[in-house]
């Protein structure tokens, strides 16, 4: 894709991309972790990216990166990756995937909150602070039953794990806005998916997992998710949102961020025929129209870059 006047059919191709591809990896995360095991399939499905756009970087003439690099890149593989994927992984087995695409979607306001609680302080406009109450609303709307003892929330535990999580990712995603990685994006990306691989796959063996993983039981279906989650939505869907953030406004790109949970939630109800009740979707628009609010109503007076779900993977260096 060239950046001089792209087509109306190229940025719609890319926008519908980011839109999908990216609401339908917490499909992929679930079916694949039907017959792998969680921390294994993210380790090596990020281990396999990695090293795709890590050799296709370096092909193309990126020079080798320094060991400065490599620690930035592994601090920032850690926080998104182990911290934010792991997350989404965990909770996956316990909760919907549409409601884990709901929680994860308020990255934008743990990055709110970190900024102006930060030594840069950077306040909210009125807007976004009205969109990180809101989006607390929606929050204990969504887990209050649960908390309070009642029957039809969701599970409390998993709801703290996905806000770590997402603070994670938020965390990282700052941070890589300030570090030493490459200024080439593709090369930043590969080196912080070969980190986080690493750090996910070592997550697993201390874990237990490889001893309890069966490799002849591992299903067709599950394989089919893996090498979807591989090739759509750890490089095409970023191979797409590095161009539209160099060829559209930043705020345009960022409507991902409420588009991918209507995404999972509907491919969540039709494949795995999970629940939706109208308390979910009560609380599901609340959130959704807070993260609109955050990202449309102008952040801060420093907008980041990054504000990938960790439901699919990595930021780019740019998401």
């Amino acid at each position: 894709m060239t950046e001089a006047s792209p087509s109306r059919g190229r940025v719609i191709a890319a926008f519908a991309a980011v839109y999908v591809i990216w609401g339908s990896t917490y499909l992929g995360i679930r079916v694949a972790m039907e017959t792998i095991p969680k921390f294994l399939m993210g380790g090596v499905r990020f281990l396999i990216a990695g090293t795709i756009l890590y050799v296709w970087a370096r092909s193309r003439g990126d020079a080798r990166p320094t060991p400065r690099q490599w620690l930035a890149a592994t601090i920032v593989g850690g926080l998104l990756l182990l911290g934010g994927n792991g997350a989404v992984m965990w909770a996956a087995q316990f909760i919907p995937t549409g409601i884990v695409s709901l929680l994860v979607a308020m990255v934008p306001l743990w990055m709110v909150l970190f900024e102006w609680l930060g030594p840069r302080k950077i306040r909210p406009t009125t807007g976004v602070a009205l969109g990180v109450v809101l989006g607390l609303v929606g929050l204990a709307v969504l887990a209050g039953p649960a908390l309070w003892g009642g029957k039809e929330g969701v599970d409390p535990v998993s709801v703290v794990v996905l806000m770590l999580g997402s603070m994670s990712w938020a965390a990282g995603s700052l941070y890589s806005r300030r570090s030493t990685l490459p200024s080439s994006s593709i090369l930043a990306m590969g080196m912080e998916m070969l980190a986080g691989g690493v750090l996910l796959f070592t997550a697993g063996l201390l874990s237990g997992e490889l001893p309890r993983f069966d490799v002849g039981a591992v299903s067709g279906r599950s394989l089919v998710a893996m090498a979807y989650l591989v090739a759509f939505g750890s490089l095409i869907g970023y191979t797409a949102y590095i161009w539209l953030m160099r060829v559209q406004p930043a705020a345009r790109v960022s409507t991902y961020a409420y588009v991918n949970p209507i995404v999972a939630v509907f491919l969540g109800w039709l494949v795995l025929s999970e629940p939706v009740t109208q308390r979910t979707l009560f609380a599901g628009a609340i959130i959704v129209g807070s993260v609109a609010l955050i990202t449309t109503t102008g952040r801060s007076a420093e907008e980041p870059s990054h504000l990938t779900p960790p439901g699919d993977s990595v930021t780019t260096q740019a998401a």
